[in-house]
């Protein structure tokens, strides 16, 4: 089994198709969030901080940081921003940025081995983030596309993922540290966005054995009850072989879903991690509840 280990200073993920699924939080990006963006660029990172807590409360087992805010110092910012998620959870985290001198500088203050999001099939963009994924020991997203676009054919976005893990190879990166973003299409402007996946998702576990991770929410994009549209989304995906998704864990259906999941594919040993995250909690001492607790009040009152 290919096992993809990320890691804080004091805590490790691993990916896996042996594992449970790996939520990696969405939230800490600006990307349409107006005010967090004008607060992250105004030094003001305290929606960042509030953002991570809500995240590791609700289950997510990785956070991904991104600084993404137009004419603003994103080096300087993303440095920032891992620095005081870093302070506040041991969560590993997954570095987001498309400027690779942003990356560099996540990089260099980053204590464990991040997962680094993302790199692109184009020759030009291998040959820029390859050699810092390689020099800080970094493992990485790699999005199947490249100088072409992005294919409705999966057999051509296998091909553009298979370049990149084998371009990865020559930089001595091993395949286990190379995490494939087989690129999710909305369901809802492309039909068969579903089955295009599922079938690069099988080639993926099953040709190059390798782990991947998508955006989950842009399957549900446009349509509406997306929990629902997501929830089919991933089960069927994590059936197909995806090992983790970017995703907001603050939606309790998705959470439900990937957690029935794992239990359907036996990686949650007897179901301990569904019945801790569920079960009613037990009454106080003394207290009925249920049927059983009415019955004996309404006894109780017939005989008073």
């Amino acid at each position: 089994m290919t096992h993809t280990v990320i890691s804080s200073a004091s805590r490790e993920v691993v990916l896996g198709f042996d594992r449970p699924f790996v939520i990696i939080g969405e939230r800490i990006n600006p990307t349409g969030r107006k005010v967090l963006a004008a607060e992250m660029a105004a030094g003001d990172f305290s929606r960042v901080q509030s953002d991570a807590l809500a995240q590791v409360q609700a289950g997510a087992h990785m956070l991904d940081v991104n600084a993404g805010i137009p004419l603003a110092d994103e080096p300087k910012i993303l440095a920032e921003a891992i620095r005081l998620v870093q302070s506040v959870t041991d969560l590993p985290l997954s570095i987001d940025s498309s400027i690779v001198e942003a990356l560099e500088a996540g990089l260099a203050v980053y204590q464990g081995k991040p997962l680094v999001n993302s790199v692109t099939g184009e020759d030009e963009r291998l040959e820029s983030v390859l050699p810092l994924v390689k020099k800080y020991n970094a493992a990485v997203v790699a999005i199947s596309n490249d100088e072409t676009g992005i294919s409705e054919n999966p057999d051509e976005r296998f091909t553009v993922a298979k370049k990149i893990v084998e371009r990865a190879e020559d930089h001595g990166i091993p395949r286990s540290d190379v995490v494939i973003d087989p690129l999710v299409m909305p369901v809802g402007a492309i039909n068969q966005a579903g089955v295009q996946v599922i079938h690069i998702l099988n080639r993926l576990r099953d040709e190059l054995k390798v782990n991947s991770t998508c955006g989950a929410s842009n399957f549900s994009f446009g349509l509406p009850n997306r929990r629902g549209i997501n929830a089919a989304f991933l089960t069927m995906s994590i059936s197909a072989g995806l090992t983790s998704a970017i995703m907001n864990p603050l939606h309790a259906e998705d959470i439900q879903a990937v957690l029935g999941a794992d239990v359907m594919m036996g990686h949650d040993p007897d179901c301990m991690r569904w019945i801790r995250r569920f079960r009613e909690p037990v009454p106080a001492s003394g207290e009925q509840t249920g049927a059983r607790g009415r019955r004996e009040r309404r006894r109780r009152r017939a005989g008073s």
